[in-house]
């Protein structure tokens, strides 16, 4: 389990979980949490057990949604199990106890806290989240809850980096409809006519926008640290079946 130093200094409890210390085999081994992989059901249950444990709470404390790439956000306001799951890709909540838990195999899981003002969120971000700027949707919704733009603080979690990251000649399009300086997250690729393209950067400076208290981001590759982490890219360049994912989770205090 990795942790981000930002939040580690705030009243939450964090974690963005490696694969390392489940009980899945194969292909998902071993912290699958993902139960929209075809891996054994028990199996990603019991691992979604213990990454909680991890971060002192039970497995049914943990609350994930059906990631769809969109800005869509949601607010927990009761301690309902979320059956089904909604569809949207960031939770929002001020309930001790709740753990918001995000999924992902390359794309960027943010976890946001406002200590002071008691809320933290979740967030899931690929590039087309990102673009529809998910991570403005959850500080507005934060603030709608309470929350101090000043004092919340955003964590980027473990995703694909640039190294690993080639995208096709129309790929920019959108990035740079938005502003003409995102540019310079695409660097040229080997392969002629394509890029090299900075998601984790660019999530950042789109965060930076918001002048929220601090952001802090961690570097790690999911593409190309194999032993640490699952990856869609990967499995797609290897042609492998299916893929696990990794869980990123952010708790307040109290028991």
């Amino acid at each position: 389990m990795l942790k981000s130093p930002l939040l580690e200094k705030s009243a939450v409890r964090h974690g963005f979980f490696t694969r390392e210390g489940g009980v899945s085999t194969g292909l998902y081994s071993s912290l699958n949490c993902g139960p929209g992989s075809n891996d054994i059901p028990a199996a990603v249950a019991e691992n979604r057990a213990r990454a909680m444990a991890l971060i002192g709470r039970n497995a049914e404390d943990l609350r994930t949604v059906y990631q769809v790439h969109s800005a869509d956000v949601i607010v927990l306001q009761d301690r309902d199990d979320l059956v089904p799951r909604p569809k949207v890709d960031a939770m929002v909540t001020r309930l001790p106890g709740l753990a918001l838990g995000i999924l992902t195999a390359d794309c960027v899981p943010i976890l946001f806290a406002d200590t002071q003002n008691g809320i933290i969120a979740a967030a899931h971000s690929g590039w087309k989240g990102a673009v529809a700027d998910i991570g403005r949707a959850v500080v507005e919704t934060m603030i709608g809850l309470g929350a101090r733009r000043s004092s919340i603080l955003a964590a980027i979690g473990p995703a694909i980096s640039q190294e690993s990251y080639e995208v096709g000649p129309e790929f920019p399009a959108p990035f740079l409809a938005l502003d003409a300086t995102s540019k310079k997250f695409f660097i040229p690729s080997v392969t002629l006519g394509h890029y090299m393209f900075d998601l984790k950067a660019f999530v950042r400076r789109r965060l930076e926008k918001l002048e929220i208290g601090g952001i802090d981001v961690l570097e790690n590759d999911t593409c190309a640290e194999k032993d640490q982490f699952f990856s869609y890219r990967r499995m797609t360049k290897l042609g492998e079946a299916d893929y696990g994912r990794q869980l990123s989770a952010i708790t307040l205090g109290g028991e």
